[in-house]
């Protein structure tokens, strides 16, 4: 029975969503009051100049990357980096990837012994203990999983580093 009305109620409803979309190209104007105040409005005001605007877009073209000063421009338009500082950035990224493994890995320890200690609490049958328990083992997975990325991350380094 209600399949008639339907019909009515959508056409209206995209009709309302046309309508409201509509004020997005009016007018804009400037105007300067006695005491130099700049305001832009959508409704004409004495004395204010419309505004001519350029039209909105959503997404830009792509650019055409300006070629290096030596005339060839390096793979995907990247700076060309020596051999040497390449191998101290390499050398720099590694560093950083074994202290985050550190630091990791000490979390790491850390939530195994809470999540021990937790265990071993008298509320760890309650709701609320074990609500604190699936925290916690979350927190330990949590670590495991950034140690599994980190050792990855740190293979492919060592596999990518100049020899």
């Amino acid at each position: 029975m209600l399949r008639p009305i339907m019909l009515p109620v959508r056409f209206t409803l995209a009709l309302l969503c046309l309508g409201l979309s509509l004020p997005a190209g009016a007018a804009v104007y400037k105007y300067v009051d006695i005491h130099g105040t700049v305001t832009y409005t959508n409704i004409p005001v004495r004395g204010a100049q419309p505004v001519k605007l350029p039209p909105l877009s959503g997404f830009s073209s792509p650019r055409k990357a300006a070629p290096s000063s030596s005339g060839s421009a390096a793979p995907g338009a990247y700076p060309e980096v020596d051999k040497s500082t390449q191998m101290q950035r390499d050398e720099g990224r590694k560093k950083l990837l074994a202290q985050e493994l550190t630091n990791e890995q000490a979390a790491l320890d850390e939530a195994r012994r809470a999540l021990e200690t937790a265990r071993k609490g008298d509320d760890a049958r309650s709701p609320s203990g074990q609500d604190k328990l699936r925290r916690l083992t979350d927190a330990v997975t949590e670590r495991e999983k950034n140690i599994a990325a980190l050792r990855t991350e740190i293979s492919r380094a060592d596999k990518t580093a100049p020899k």
